[in-house]
This record gives C-alpha cells, structure tokens and sequence, in this order.
C-alpha cells in the first residue's frame, strides 16, 4: 500500500487520535555508569569520576570530560553528603514517581565532586528547603542496579 501525498492530503480533514503506545525497551548504561550503579547497588557508594588533565570529578561520571575533552577513567568516591544547589518543588503526580506530592527535587553537589546530582529530596517540608543547605544520601533497603538505590537525599544531621 502506498502513502498518501501532500497533493491529494490538500483540502482534506485531518483527524487526531489521541493514544498511547507502549515501547518496551532497553538501556544499556555503559562501562561508566554501569560502574557508578553497580556501586551504588552493592556498596551504598557514590562514585565520582575524575579528570587526569583538569581534575574535575564528575558525579555521575561520564566518559569525557566537559572542560578538557579528555577520557575518564580513574573512579573515585565522592561523599554522601554534600550541599543543596538548587531545588524545585512538583505539585503534580506522574506515573514514574512513586512518592507522592508535593515532591521536592534537588541538584547536590556532593563532597568531593565538582558538578551536581539531580535527586528527590525527602524528610523535608518543601518550605523548608533552602540552596545552601546540607543533605545526605539515604539508600533503599533493596537495591537493584538503578539511581533509584539511592531512596533521596535528606537534610543531614548537625555534627
């Protein structure tokens, strides 16, 4: 069956159905990060990246660094705590977030890293959420191999 052209489309209705189509699919996260989830999976810890050239850490790692171009390679552990850079709050449900709003995301620049990691930020009222503050990681009981090991980030202990 062959397809319509634009000439014999011109002056006809057009129709919108609205629908959705489910694509299974896979992802495949790498050398890089599925180092980084593995880690987070069976060890509880964050792994940073570091350049050789311009030793920048990148949380998560990345095979290439953004300032110099230069290749990754050397893993390294970056804290699981670090500070609030900038946050926003969703008022809005979703079907791939599992905890309901009002949620709080946030990007951490972790100790020991120089770029910042987006998470949820729980344990906290969204009016309390403050740039500058300091948050730590807290893991889920069950990990599986997914950014998600890490349940989200709270405000950490004063100590």
């Amino acid at each position: 069956m062959e397809g319509w052209t634009i000439e014999q489309l011109e002056g006809k209705d057009v129709f919108v159905i609205e629908g959705q189509v489910a694509i299974p699919n896979n992802y495949s996260a790498g050398i890089v990060g599925s180092r980084f989830l593995v880690e987070l999976r069976d060890n509880c810890r964050i792994m940073g990246i570091r350049c050789p050239k311009c030793d920048r850490c990148y949380v998560p790692p990345k095979s290439t660094c953004m300032e110099c171009f230069g290749q990754l390679t050397e893993f390294v552990e970056v804290g699981k705590s670090g500070t609030l850079l900038t946050f926003t709050v969703d008022h809005h449900t979703t079907p791939v977030q599992t905890a309901s709003p009002p949620n709080v995301y946030g990007i951490i620049k972790l100790d020991g890293a120089d770029t910042g990691l987006l998470h949820l930020i729980g344990e906290v009222d969204g009016k309390a959420v403050k740039s500058g503050m300091r948050l730590e990681a807290v893991f889920n009981e069950e990990r599986r191999g997914s950014i998600l090991d890490i349940k989200y980030f709270r405000p950490a202990e004063a100590g």
